[in-house]
């Protein structure tokens, strides 16, 4: 299967992801003020798809009339604008993962914005000031929305990034199907009192294992999204030389081979992956966690070596993210916890019935005008440290909107300073996490296991 290299265009439900480099024209950082540039439609729909053998899975939904939702394109410091029009029985909204926008572009119901109703539309314009992976999903009734489909990748540009001979995106996502290739219940309550109910079929960009074709001896960008609303992976690329480049849409401060390395829902990874020499010769990407890895994607050699080195690839300039005042800094504390209060309430975007989690002993009561208190109030422009405690047997991709974090340290494992919006909490594990408050607003912190997130595990910071 071909690539898109810079002469030639992917096409295709498993190519759907990919798209070229080396673009020559200056990007720049233009603030948070963004003119109003020609909409992208994203309209929502119910589909068929096929997604395992067999009959075609009827209610998918997905952004467009086909197939998966598009790869969202943005460049760093250039405005964007997309029309959300709801063509789905169900209202919904659009949050832009790890992208900091502006409070009242996050998509959360109630907090910022309202609810898109069925034949509605919301119209999103904001300016992305870091390059990178990212990516797009509704915050309402999430586990359905979410696990029927609405999950799309986003990629900010750099126009300064080093070149490839050809970049890939890969949506990666799990779907709860019967025999018959029909959706079954979306969780089990004891599952989502514990790591969470997993899918029964396993997709990349919505196919089983597909392969992509890449120059042989060629430089491969390969941006991985986890759009999974319950599975932890752990990464590993066997037939190449690979190097992890970037992680949650910010470079890594020193690369390293992806030996298992672990990430949850919301988490993106960039790799660099030198292509064989040999025509025809395969690289698998595999997640190694559990009992039953999986070989995800593959990608195939193909035509004369380009005899290109991964030592050639250059670094990736620094997104602009406030440095912060460690000294200064002031802390908060939270601790992740399970709990026996029961304050699940009726909600237009969905409640499961059940409080299994909580922040701070407070479980979450759902998308309410009423909501618990935040978690605390800061001032814009200070310096916070969190000082996370995961007091559960579980592990917790903690995700943070509207702003970036730095981690810190960490009490179980030797951590880099990477700047990231999602953290995947250990059991038992203590991590610092410091930021700078610099996005007025009301901001969600929720773990991205959906099932703990709609169950308790969900607060709010507020920057004022």
């Amino acid at each position: 299967m071909p690539a898109l290299t810079r002469r030639k265009l992917l096409q295709g439900a498993a190519a759907a992801g990919a798209a070229g480099i080396g673009l020559s024209a200056a990007g720049k950082f233009a603030g948070w003020a963004a003119p109003k540039p020609e909409s992208l439609i994203l309209k929502t729909a119910s589909i068929e798809a096929q997604l395992m053998q067999g009959a075609p899975t009827k209610n998918v939904l997905t952004y467009g009339e086909t197939g998966m939702p598009p790869v969202v394109r943005m460049r760093k410091g250039e405005p964007f604008a997309a029309r959300l029009i709801n063509g789905i029985d169900d209202p919904t909204t659009i949050h832009w993962h790890g992208v900091r926008v502006p409070n009242k572009m996050d998509g959360v119901p109630f907090m910022v914005q309202p609810y898109v109703y069925q034949g509605d539309h919301f119209d999103y314009a904001f300016t992305p000031p870091d390059a990178g992976t990212f990516w797009y999903h509704p915050h309402c009734n999430t586990l359905i929305q979410m696990g029927h489909g609405l999950t799309g990748v986003i990629v900010v540009e750099n126009p300064n990034d080093p070149v490839f001979d050809v970049e890939m995106v890969v949506n990666l996502r799990d779907w709860r199907l019967g025999d018959d290739g029909q959706f079954i219940d979306p969780f089990r309550p004891r599952d989502a009192a514990k790591a969470g109910t997993f899918g029964t079929v396993r997709t990349a960009n919505w196919l089983d294992q597909p392969q992509f074709d890449a120059p042989a001896g060629g430089l491969v960008r390969l941006r991985a999204a986890i759009t999974d609303v319950t599975r932890i992976y752990a990464f590993r690329v066997d037939g190449a030389e690979a190097t992890v480049i970037a992680l949650d849409g910010n470079p890594v401060p020193q690369r390293f081979t992806p030996d298992a390395l672990q990430l949850g829902p919301g988490q993106r990874l960039e790799l660099a992956i030198r292509m064989p020499d040999e025509e025809g010769a395969i690289v698998s990407l595999r997640d190694v966690r559990g009992t039953k890895p999986k070989i995800l994607a593959t990608l195939r050699s193909v035509g004369k070596s380009l005899k290109h080195e991964l030592r050639d690839v250059g670094p990736l300039e620094a997104n602009p993210v406030a440095e912060l005042d460690v000294d200064g800094a002031k802390r908060i504390p939270l601790a992740l916890s399970a709990t026996a209060e029961n304050v699940a309430a009726d909600s237009i975007c969905g409640s499961l019935g059940y409080s299994f989690w909580a922040i701070n002993k407070v479980p979450w009561p759902g998308d309410t005008p009423d909501p618990t208190a935040p978690l605390a109030e800061l001032k814009l422009g200070q310096s916070y440290i969190i000082d996370m405690e995961n007091l559960t047997p579980h592990a917790h991709p903690i995700h943070l909107h509207g702003m970036s974090f730095k981690v810190l340290s960490s009490s179980t494992r030797a951590v880099q300073p990477l700047v990231s919006d999602t953290y995947l909490i250990l059991p038992n594990e203590k991590v610092q996490l410091g930021f700078v408050a610099d996005n007025p607003g009301d901001w969600l912190l929720h773990c991205h296991i959906i099932e703990h997130q709609k169950t308790g595990m969900t607060s709010y910071f507020r920057v004022v």
